[in-house]
């Protein structure tokens, strides 16, 4: 799985299925065992997998569920495979407004739709009008947000089911397509000069607590540029651990992660929440 996150760290899978749209998809879970385990992977942002590897199928979506269109409706159509910033380009150039900061995410739509991925004031699910989920009998089940308990970078169904993000139909407000690309232009460049965008990493390791930064708190619990064999806490902004030579495991990632944690716990009482998610057994 290293070659498939983007922290290019982790074990590998016992099964991997890269569908070759939806349709096919719905038929591979139709006849999968229905205890087996199963990973959805876009870009692999986002995600560790332990160095023992996962004990399942991870299903690839990226470049598979690639549909996106405009609806007759006016709807914005958009399925889990799509890159947000490619998302983010198609509404601006259709003159639809308020995508703008989903060229900032760095992953699939399937994942920002599973997190409520956000950043500068924006976040997935205040756009979300429908979604399209598929179950592990490979049928189709059309939800709207009043089905999820929705947060900050939290999405979960309220009812117990066994069903991930396959597409969802998006309302945006019209808008500047000229206006929007500039926006997206601002938003790029902040965060090119603010992350350590040209070394491996798997964005914001942990979410930021009510009222405060969890980069500000890693800073003065002086673990900025702290390291774990090759995994180290960014120099450039603290709240993302990178790997820098390409040679950090999962396990040397994860224990970062654990100090990380320790650390600002102890100096100030705070237990911070991560973002990332680990799967996967230790070896």
């Amino acid at each position: 799985m290293a070659g498939h996150v983007s922290w290019r760290a982790g074990g590998t899978a016992a099964r991997a299925y890269f569908p070759a749209d939806l349709d096919d998809l719905a038929a591979f879970f139709a006849g999968m065992r229905f205890d087996e385990p199963l990973l959805a992977v876009g870009l692999g942002s986002n995600l560790l997998v332990r160095d023992g590897g996962f004990d399942g199928t991870v299903v690839f979506t990226q470049g598979a569920l690639d549909g996106l269109r405009l609806e007759a409706d006016g709807s914005l159509y958009a399925e889990a495979g799509v890159g947000s910033p490619k998302l983010a380009r198609f509404a601006a150039n259709a003159g639809l407004a308020g995508g703008e900061f989903l060229a900032g995410i760095p992953g699939s739509f399937g994942g920002a739709l599973a997190m409520n991925a956000g950043c500068h004031g924006g976040e997935t699910w205040q756009l979300v009008d429908k979604v399209l989920m598929l179950n592990r009998r490979g049928e189709r089940i059309v939800r709207t947000p009043e089905d999820f308990a929705i947060g900050y970078r939290h999405v979960g169904l309220k009812a117990q089911t066994d069903e991930i993000f396959a597409a969802a139909w998006l309302r945006l407000p019209p808008g500047d397509p000229e206006a929007a690309r500039e926006r997206m232009r601002e938003l790029l460049e902040k965060r090119s000069a603010t992350q350590p965008l040209q070394l491996p990493n798997a964005g914001s390791v942990f979410r930021n607590p009510p009222g405060d930064h969890a980069a500000r708190l890693i800073e003065a619990a002086g673990l900025k540029g702290a390291t774990e064999g090759g995994a180290q806490v960014s120099e450039k902004h603290a709240n993302f651990i990178v790997n820098p030579h390409g040679k950090a495991t999962a396990a040397e990632i994860e224990t970062l992660i654990g100090r990380v944690y320790v650390a600002v716990l102890e100096k100030f009482a705070v237990a911070l929440k991560r973002e990332v998610r680990i799967v996967g057994v230790r070896p």
